[in-house]
This record gives structure tokens, sequence and C-alpha cells, in this order.
């Protein structure tokens, strides 16, 4: 039986709109904040203590590949930007933050990105992993968690509330740019921006489709042998129409896809934060 997505696609709508209009929620309490490193993108997300979106910016991101941080300086850079747009709108010091990394990288990675967070001037309350972070906005206590970054694609299994196993590859929406660079005989920067170009996605998605379903196997792989009943697709690369079809046609689960979903994984690293 699908899970009832209805209270976490308004918390996605929510966010979104005060992400896009650059504009903020009336609060009261302490803030929450959070900080996604992605591979494409990178986004602070602030929500109050009932996990209520109040605020958040967003910058096309080039730092970080495959969860490893590539650009150090130019990360500390963009997430301090990112803070500073935030705190003028808001009127006040953001002092503590979560972050997230996608499952399986190694403790040496996991201190860069921890490290890039504080150089920008927040103390790191708590590190998450991404598809986890994503099961607290979905709110999902038994299935899977699918998070598709630019890099990556990760995946937590839940079971009574608690993750009972993590895991991911390098197969991302990166790849699905390469692909697609490759096809028309482009440079990547323009194949990056006709992915992106919803009115291409007829033609667009054909050609990635077997980007997608590399995705569904590694998937597929990793849940077997796990009672999973229900998949859940986010990530800014699985925003394609058709991109849960696929899945679910390949791997034989029911699989489902939350409005907003390039923005679920960045709610849920807030909404971890330890304050």
């Amino acid at each position: 039986m699908e899970f009832d997505l209805t209270k976490c696609n308004e918390l996605l709508d929510e966010f979104a709109r005060v992400v896009r209009n650059k504009t903020f929620n009336p609060y009261v309490g302490k803030l929450k904040c959070g900080v996604d490193l992605g591979t494409a993108n990178i986004v602070l997300s602030v929500v109050d203590e009932q996990n209520r979106p109040i605020a958040g910016a967003m910058h096309n991101s080039t730092v970080v590949r495959d969860g490893i941080v590539v650009d150090y300086i130019g990360a500390c850079k963009a997430v301090e930007i990112l803070k500073c747009q935030v705190e003028q709108m808001l009127g006040v010091t953001l002092q503590t933050a979560a972050t997230a990394i996608p499952p399986g990288i190694i403790d040496g990675n996991v201190k860069v990105i921890a490290n890039v967070v504080e150089a920008a001037g927040f103390q790191v309350t708590n590190i998450i992993d991404e598809p986890t972070a994503a099961a607290t906005v979905i709110g999902l206590k038994d299935g899977a968690v699918v998070d598709v970054g630019g890099g990556t694609t990760g995946i937590s299994i839940l079971k009574d509330g608690k993750v009972i196993y993590t895991n991911d590859e390098a197969t991302g929406g990166t790849h699905m740019t390469l692909v697609l660079a490759g096809f028309n005989k482009s440079t990547i920067e323009e194949a990056e921006s006709l992915k992106k170009d919803h009115f291409q996605e007829k033609d667009i998605f054909p050609v990635v489709k077997p980007v997608v379903e590399k995705m569904a196997s590694i998937i597929k792989n990793y849940i077997d042998g796990f009672d999973v009943k229900q998949i859940y697709v986010v990530g800014g690369a699985c925003c394609f129409s058709d991109f849960e079809k696929v899945f679910e046609k390949f791997i034989g689960i029911p699989t489902v896809k939350p409005i907003e979903p390039l923005l679920v994984t960045p709610l849920g690293i807030a909404m971890n934060s330890i304050i």
C-alpha cells in the first residue's frame, strides 16, 4: 500500500516557495539549519523546532564530485554566501547546522565535508547520510529511499523506523549529462543545460534512459534479500516525469516520487540538525 505523501508534499511545496521567492516564514523559537553539498547544487535549508520550512537558498555547484569535495575554497565560499543571504533575510545569525554525506564514503571525506560547513561559520551538530535525511521528510518507517544525486545513487532501507542498510554507487545525473553530450556531440555545459530544459524532456529522456536503468539495476542488487514493498526516489537527477516508471518496471517494486525531488534531502538535513 502506497505511503501517504500528502504531508511530505505540503512541506516541500512550502520549502520550494520560500527558496524560489527568496522570502521566509515568520517563526518563534530556535532555528535548525541544514547544508547539502551536492554535485549539482548546494542548498542551505532552515526549519523551526517543529520542522516547518522557514527559509532557504540554493547555488549551482561544481565543487563536489561523487560525494568528494574537489574545490575546498570554492565550497567554503559558496556555503558562506548562502549563509549570509539567509541571515540578512532573517535578521539573525545562524550558528549551527547539520550536513549530509552519500552512504559509504570514507571517513576522511566526511571530515572534509564537515570542515567546509564549519569554515563557512557554522558549528556542525550532526552528519547524516542523504537517503536517511530524505526519509525524514517523507516520514517513512518501512521501505527504501533512493537519493539520485548528481554524482551518486544512494539508498537507505528502513524497517520499523530504523535504518537497517545503506549503500551507494557513483552513478547519477552527471552520467546522464555525459551520455547526452556524447549523443549530441556537444559540450558538457550545453548538455547539462539541455538536460534541465523540461520542454525538451520528450527528446532527452530516451537518450538518458539507459543510465536510469543502470541506476535501477544498482538498487535492485542492493534490495536483494530485503523485504522492500515500496521505493521512494528523490534527488535532482530523478526529476524526469517517467523516471519512477522506469525504476518500477525494471525492479518490479512500486516506485513513487514526491514533488520537488531536488529539495527533499536538503530539507531533511535541516530536520536532523540538533539544537
